[in-house]
């Protein structure tokens, strides 16, 4: 190992005593401070499911440093829980934090000098939030994320947080009880880990692992699971492995990896969430990802695993059946095999032995459950520079669809409609107002999603600037581009407007004259800024969702 690496500015020579001095406070010694210092980017709190067990796995990384021969030293970012914060203002929250969350571990790191990072990380802005950090710092890094969540069970029936957020629109409509409402809220979330369904938690977590960041087949083992614990220790060996071998995360992050990534998110009908967070990753990284790539890759990719939300299957159900290396051996002809992993082997070496278990959980790529990916981009004039889709979890009968438009300008208007029975078959629910800037945060729109569930409603689409909770099914469209505080055509709707949705085709237009549309235009005011402290920041810098609803972008 080559004794002069980075920490050496902190640790070595006469002039640095008083560095030295400051690391013995904290009880290390000579010994310790002649080992690389390995930084512990750790997210765990004691508000969030997914996170109250990580104090656990970061002992386990410890050990793992302490036995290949580094100083390990962690520290702590911020984590929100996306569900507590669903429905109300603390939704503006999430997505700004993701910027928060890279800049706080790239600010530890740096001033700290440490040689080599493991990331401890679980839920939706956290490990997109930290891999930036990754690409930002370029210094050997591996990831270890806290696992899913097992599913609940109510009466023989497995159950999530997506079908708790759709019985509360049942009790709405009157068709589920307050006492059985209450039973099911003390049995659908049953423990640690990030929540069960393929939501945007566990996407994330299986896009560091096909990205190459995260050991191979590691990001779906079960929070609960002991081998979540060995899976600890075994990235804090490999990160000392890294670190000897110099192999670090922009070796690994290329433009290969990220078409691995979005092939696997696409082929298990991952969250849209997805779009924003690989392009934001890959900003960081020097990779250009745009819009369009992300429906190429889910054109020619098979749906091969039907997972909760949409479907039965759930992501304890994915690892059991094979994981993510399962799902690049059945797409083995697709991907780019020759890309390397934290595990110093490439994917062709690691998918030799693996054997898909379950061929119903992760299906033969000639029968799969649908013959394109989760993913549709969409384009049109109520969408210019696009709009996203998860085109898997949507009834066939509503994939081409025209209705007519009751916009409003907050998730609350839009969600107080829909309980108040204001919302009819064959309408299409237009929310805008709600992204990047204009939220200012682009909050999460599955309260509303989840109400029209509730209700029964089953010919009614959504469509909005800001975006949607992984725990999403039906035909919600989100991330429209340019958003409503930039002026985009979703900002000139009025009730009564024909809106035409056509996935297969990626359509969605305002089916309005362009003399039209012009006038309206002339007519429309920008709306007073709105958010205070950080929410004020991130409304002023971040660019709009169609490039990844970044902060600071780098042209």
């Amino acid at each position: 190992m080559d004794l002069k690496w980075k920490s050496r500015v902190v640790t070595e020579g006469p002039e640095r005593a008083p560095q030295r001095s400051l690391f013995k406070a904290i009880g290390l010694d000579d010994k310790d401070l002649e080992k690389p210092l390995i930084g512990i980017a750790n997210s765990w709190n004691e508000i969030v499911p997914g996170h109250i067990h990580l104090d656990k796995v970061s002992e386990a990384v410890k050990m793992g440093i302490r036995e290949a021969g580094g100083t390990p030293l962690e520290f702590n970012t911020i984590a929100i829980c996306d569900g507590i914060a669903m429905g109300h203002e603390g939704m503006k929250a999430p997505l700004p934090s993701r910027e928060i969350i890279a800049a706080s571990v790239e600010l530890m790191v740096k001033a700290h000098a440490f040689d080599a990072l493991v990331l401890i990380t679980a839920c939706d802005k956290i490990t997109p939030g930290m891999l930036m950090a990754a690409a930002r710092l370029n210094i050997p890094t591996v990831l270890v994320n806290g696992g899913c969540m097992l599913p609940g069970e109510i009466d023989g029936r497995r159950v999530a947080i997506s079908h708790l957020f759709e019985a509360v629109g049942q009790y709405k409509a009157g068709k589920m009880s307050e006492e059985e409402l209450r039973r099911f809220e003390s049995l659908a979330v049953p423990g640690p880990g990030s929540c069960a369904g393929l939501y945007t938690a566990n996407t994330m977590a299986i896009a560091a692992e096909s990205l190459g960041l995260a050991l191979p087949g590691t990001s779906t083992i079960p929070a609960v699971s002991a081998e979540r614990i060995r899976a600890g220790r075994e990235a804090g060996r490999a990160v000392m492995a890294l670190l000897r071998e110099g192999i670090r995360p922009l070796d690994i992050m290329t433009e290969k990896a990220f078409e691995n990534a979005i092939r696997v998110d696409v082929a298990l009908g991952g969250s849209t969430n997805a779009v924003l967070h690989l392009m934001a990753i890959a900003e960081e990284a020097g990779v250009k990802l745009d819009l369009d790539l992300f429906d190429e890759i889910s054109r020619e990719t098979p749906h091969i695993a039907n997972m909760n939300p949409a479907g039965p299957h759930y992501v304890v159900d994915l690892h059991y059946a094979g994981g993510v290396p399962g799902v690049f051996k059945e797409l083995s002809d697709m991907m780019h095999l020759d890309q390397l992993t934290v595990s110093g082997k490439t994917w062709a070496q690691i998918i030799e032995n693996v054997v898909i278990r379950n061929r119903e959980v992760i299906r033969p790529k000639d029968n799969p459950y649908h013959k394109q990916g989760g993913l549709a981009v969409l384009r049109g004039t109520l969408a210019p520079n696009g709009a996203v889709i998860k085109q898997t979890a949507v009834d066939p009968e509503m994939l081409t669809f025209k209705g007519k438009a009751k916009p409003f300008d907050s998730e609350e208007e839009a969600v107080k409609a829909i309980f108040d029975g204001r919302i009819e078959e064959g309408d299409v629910v237009v929310i805008r107002y709600e992204g990047p800037k204009g939220g200012p945060g682009m909050r999460e729109m599955l309260t509303a999603t989840s109400a029209i569930v509730g209700f029964g409603l089953k010919r009614v689409a959504l469509i909005t600037d800001g975006r949607f909770s992984g725990a999403t099914r039906g035909p919600a469209i989100g991330h429209v581009s340019p958003e409503a505080a930039e002026g985009g055509p979703i900002a000139l709707v009025e009730e009564g407007d024909e809106i035409y949705i056509d996935v297969p085709n990626r359509k969605l237009d305002l089916l309005l004259s362009e003399e039209e549309l012009k006038k309206r235009r002339e007519k429309w005011t920008p709306p007073k800024p709105r958010g205070r402290g950080f929410l004020a920041i991130y409304s002023q810098l971040a660019a709009s969702a169609d490039k990844g609803a970044v902060m600071i972008p780098r042209d």
